[in-house]
């Protein structure tokens, strides 16, 4: 293993989006395997200490690259995109008239405590996540277009932070 490796190299894969999940897995377990800790029991400190640091490594590049919005914004960020998550917020029109709406529609079902328009926004949520899966899919893969991808990122991160709040709010409601 070399330290020049990304996510990717590290397990031998090609740096797309759209990744093979169970050879990930298998990539994974061969990495963290020759790196354990377990096997430097014997090994000098440094050795012991280089171990520990490519085992991290492996799991970091691991939760990244099989998490889908996780990884889209690893492919941006490596590619020097800065997503400025926490100062742009700027986003289409009809999106945030969306957002619009799927707030409205929370505080509704939140207030009549109800249960079945909760389900519907989340499953109308789901839904929007997966289209954002698959554009990314294309602007990644087969478009590279890395800027029109991050404004996909900052839209899924929206939708994906909406979903948890549904999720509370039903939690809450149970």
């Amino acid at each position: 293993m070399t330290a020049d490796n990304d996510h990717f190299g590290l397990f031998g894969l090609p740096r797309r989006y759209e990744i093979d999940l169970a050879a990930l897995e298998k990539a994974w377990l061969a990495v963290s395997s020759q790196v354990h800790p377990d096997r430097y029991a014997t090994a000098t400190p440094a050795a012991k200490r280089v171990a520990m640091q490519w085992a991290a490594r492996a799991n970091e590049a691991y939760r990244v690259l099989r998490n889908p919005l996780a990884r889209a914004r690893y492919l941006c960020e490596s590619q020097g995109v800065d997503l400025q998550v926490e100062t742009n917020t700027a986003m289409s029109p009809a999106f945030l008239m969306q957002q619009l709406e799927w707030r409205e529609q929370l505080d509704d079902a939140r207030q009549g405590k109800d249960a079945a328009a909760l389900e519907a926004l989340a499953q109308e949520l789901a839904q929007a996540r997966d289209a954002a899966q698959v554009r990314l899919t294309v602007l990644l893969d087969q478009q590279n277009d890395v800027a029109a991808a991050a404004k996909a990122v900052r839209e899924w991160m929206f939708l994906e932070k909406l979903e948890q709040e549904v999720e509370s709010v039903r939690h809450d409601s149970a």
